[in-house]
């Protein structure tokens, strides 16, 4: 397989507003790096993300968890206590970007249970939607996540910009006996053995510090953003 150029960025543990703040950060920048980047990090106190288009009041219903903020991407409530947390940001141009939003989502999702069956890890992806409470994301499964024991254990959500695509996915890892750090080296020797991915170690430059700083104050902190609908 053909070598392809990475990034990779282990960002540690982030407040809400920064986690989100460089997701975006990155989608803008991405285009300029020219190459993807594989994002892991944690939160640094328990959270719960949600996605753009939903409505703020109807969330604060249905998790105890705070602090609340809306992602950049779409999809349902994420609870972010003890799950593991990734992004991926592509360029125009690059394969990933090109396939469509159901083949992206399958194509990350098989990435993660190759991950999982190096580590002993039987999962599956869902052939079809089983939703049981609508609006969030780990309750019933939609089409191609990620399966065990026949109870999804990965989601992701996408948004795609004319300047990249940014994935946002999270592993609940709660009940798995796994290493996060075993979890993470797996994902990327997958990456180079099925994506071809070559890794370079990757730390935000300053415009791209300056731009994630600039989103959480201005937007991810703010009550105003996050309660918007």
């Amino acid at each position: 397989m053909q070598s392809h150029p990475w990034y990779l960025l282990q960002s540690g543990p982030g407040d809400y507003g920064f986690n989100m703040a460089l997701d975006e950060a990155l989608l803008h920048g991405v285009s300029r790096l020219g190459r993807p980047v594989l994002r892991f990090y944690s939160w640094t106190e328990p959270a719960a993300s949600f996605g753009y288009f939903q409505r703020y009041a109807e969330i604060e219903q249905m998790t105890r968890l705070r602090p609340l903020v809306r992602r950049p991407t779409g999809g349902g409530l994420v609870p972010h206590d003890t799950d593991w947390t990734y992004s991926a940001v592509f360029p125009p141009g690059d394969d990933w970007y090109r396939l469509s939003a159901a083949d992206s989502y399958r194509r990350m999702h098989e990435w993660i249970r190759a991950a999982l069956a190096r580590l002993g890890l039987a999962t599956e992806l869902a052939p079809a939607c089983s939703k049981t409470q609508p609006g969030q994301c780990f309750q019933g499964h939609e089409r191609f996540d990620l399966l065990w024991h026949g109870r999804k254990i990965a989601g992701a959500a996408q948004r795609r910009t004319r300047g990249g695509l940014l994935i946002q996915g999270s592993l609940q890892a709660r009940e798995l006996s796994l290493a996060r750090a075993d979890w993470e080296r797996a994902m990327c020797d997958t990456g180079r053995d099925e994506q071809g991915a070559s890794w370079s170690a990757f730390e935000p430059d300053a415009p791209l510090a300056e731009g994630a700083r600039s989103l959480a104050s201005a937007k991810y902190t703010r009550g105003t953003y996050n309660r918007k609908r």
